[in-house]
């Protein structure tokens, strides 16, 4: 299948997601990593929905982005509330084990920048024993400073990784992406949150049923109740609004 004649996108919330498959997902970076087409992967959930009512700058990075997926269940059920359905929820943390195993296949170069040191060396432990034969060009902790962006941009020139994986919240990670485009630094990159936290064990993901059932968010909330309850709470009223403003638009 030639991927790229199939793209399709669906406008929501003005942003215009690609509504594909985690296979066709995986099959679009692969042809873009042929290509050697600079390309920032952006999974787009119902706080980064909220946050694009207020952030100007944000805004145009996120409207930049080349692959923009939805990665949460609010997401899909709002397209098809709006009539707009899309396929499926492409979880990040589902679609950089994806990745990973392309890269193992077809022998790309991985780079993770992110967490403390002491979770993407353990990361990087656990995913070699994972994937054996990854071909992995570097990686770093994501405590660094604005300053330092030059330092880092640096380091990746001279790795030349095919992949980049950035483990930092929000919205300095798709701020800090933008950079490097625009420093032509020719990767893939994608914005994967916490998931770094998740691959080397520190923090457990839930079970099968419920991420089968789009019920991750409420294992997020029982891990970390005082941080995520007021965000899940006030965050998803928020959305609801959003959704209702696009229905009656």
């Amino acid at each position: 299948m030639n991927v790229g004649k199939q793209e399709k996108k669906i406008e929501l919330f003005g942003i215009s997601f690609d509504a594909l498959t985690m296979k066709e997902t995986v099959a679009l970076v692969n042809e873009k990593l042929k290509n050697k087409e600079p390309t920032h992967v952006l999974g787009i959930n119902a706080d980064k929905v909220n946050e694009l009512s207020h952030k100007g700058q944000f805004n145009q990075i996120i409207r930049r982005a080349n692959i923009i997926n939805a990665d949460g269940a609010s997401i899909i059920l709002a397209s098809k509330i709006l009539r707009k359905p899309l396929p499926e929820r492409i979880a990040g943390i589902d679609l950089m084990q994806e990745l990973l195993l392309l890269a193992e296949k077809k022998n790309y170069r991985v780079y993770f920048l992110g967490a403390k040191q002491t979770i993407v060396t353990t990361m990087n432990t656990c995913l070699k024993a994972k994937y054996p034969v990854l071909n992995v060009a570097g990686y770093r902790n994501g405590y660094f400073k604005k300053e330092n962006w030059d330092e880092v941009a640096n380091e990746l020139k001279l790795c030349e990784p095919d992949i980049v994986f950035i483990g930092i919240t929000s919205p300095l990670k798709e701020q800090l992406i933008d950079y490097f485009l625009e420093q032509n630094i020719n990767s893939v990159y994608m914005g994967v949150g916490g998931s770094f936290d998740v691959l080397s064990g520190a923090i457990k993901r839930a079970p099968i049923w419920m991420q089968k059932y789009q019920l991750e968010w409420l294992y997020r909330v029982y891990q970390e109740p005082k941080r995520l309850f007021r965000r899940y709470l006030f965050g998803n009223s928020k959305f609801i609004v959003h959704v209702l403003q696009e229905l009656f638009r």
